[in-house]
């Protein structure tokens, strides 16, 4: 048991890690245009708002959204105890929701990565599947298409969590999308450190939804997913400042994030239609994706350095 909790932590801290590489390089050029009193401000005060208000209450309403009998307060107190039967009964009954709405919408974050951002492409298919971009908006339709011609079979509830988590992904995406544009202003002196801050936080809120989803495809305890989230975000907080650039010398690390999103949101819609799959299985993914595009990443980095050198 022990070890389960473990292994469950140790794969949602690194998922979150690697799944916020991005933020953490946006975070860490932006700070470098503001006075270090304000830096401190942001990582003092990030660190509260990133782990115990985004990442802590994030998991709570997103299982209180698919369980709109419960109250709030019945969620807080089923996440600690399992004591009451009709709570536990209401929560397995809504897993599948949870689970679909939350792989739908990780999925179509990796195909908007695979089809449409610019990337280190660690393999020629990626280069290939780039340039027909344009197939993206097909393919998600076309995806959200079955997804929901196979959920309504099932229940029409589950349906609709689907298109709920693909408009999930289509707001999420905007933010993003507005985030790089909005970068170069950030890095330049037009704004104040304060709204420089401000901005910094909403964008940690946007880009912190693809860990909490993607957590519940590692496990459903929200105290489990709290804490391996709230310890990855830590860590790339400390990450922002002393060794980011160290972090974005690995060229194709978010390739590896991207792969992981993508299988760990197969994973959880195949487990919203009844397939089971051990605990393990998005654990030892994670590691096994990082592992291999860390690989790719020292290769194409002592070949990098080999041709300075020549």
């Amino acid at each position: 048991m022990i070890l389960e909790i473990l292994i469950v932590v140790l794969g949602l801290c690194v998922f979150e890690i690697i799944s916020s590489v991005d933020n953490a390089i946006i975070n860490a050029h932006v700070l470098k245009t503001m006075p270090e009193r304000f830096r401190k401000i942001f990582l003092f005060w990030g660190i509260i708002f990133a782990v115990f208000v985004v990442r802590g209450l994030l998991p709570f309403l997103i299982v209180w959204l698919t369980n709109p009998s419960l109250s709030i307060i019945q969620v807080f107190s089923s996440a600690f105890s399992s004591n009451n039967a009709m709570v536990a009964e209401s929560l397995e009954t809504s897993k599948p929701l949870l689970l679909l709405g939350g792989g739908s919408y990780l999925f179509l974050v990796f195909l908007a990565w695979l089809f449409l951002e610019e990337k280190k492409c660690a393999f020629l298919v990626e280069r290939f599947i780039h340039k027909q971009g344009v197939w993206f908006y097909a393919i998600a339709s076309l995806f959200t298409t079955l997804v929901v011609y196979f959920a309504v079979n099932v229940n029409p509830i589950l349906a609709l969590a689907a298109t709920i988590g693909v408009s999930a992904f289509f707001i999420t995406d905007g933010f993003k999308k507005n985030a790089e544009e909005k970068e170069k202003e950030l890095m330049s002196g037009n704004m104040s450190a304060w709204s420089k801050i401000l901005y910094l936080e909403v964008l940690d809120a946007s880009f912190s939804i693809d860990g909490v989803i993607g957590a519940f495809a590692f496990t459903m305890s929200i105290p489990l997913i709290i804490i391996g989230n709230g310890l990855g975000a830590f860590v790339v907080r400390e990450l922002t400042l002393k060794g980011i650039d160290k972090i974005s010398k690995y060229a194709y690390l978010k390739n590896g994030a991207m792969y992981s999103i993508g299988l760990l949101g197969a994973i959880m819609t195949l487990e919203s239609f009844g397939n089971e799959y051990p605990f393990w299985i998005a654990p030892l993914s994670t590691f096994s994706l990082l592992a291999f595009f860390m690989f790719l990443s020292m290769k194409e980095l002592k070949k990098e350095k080999k041709s300075v050198v020549c």
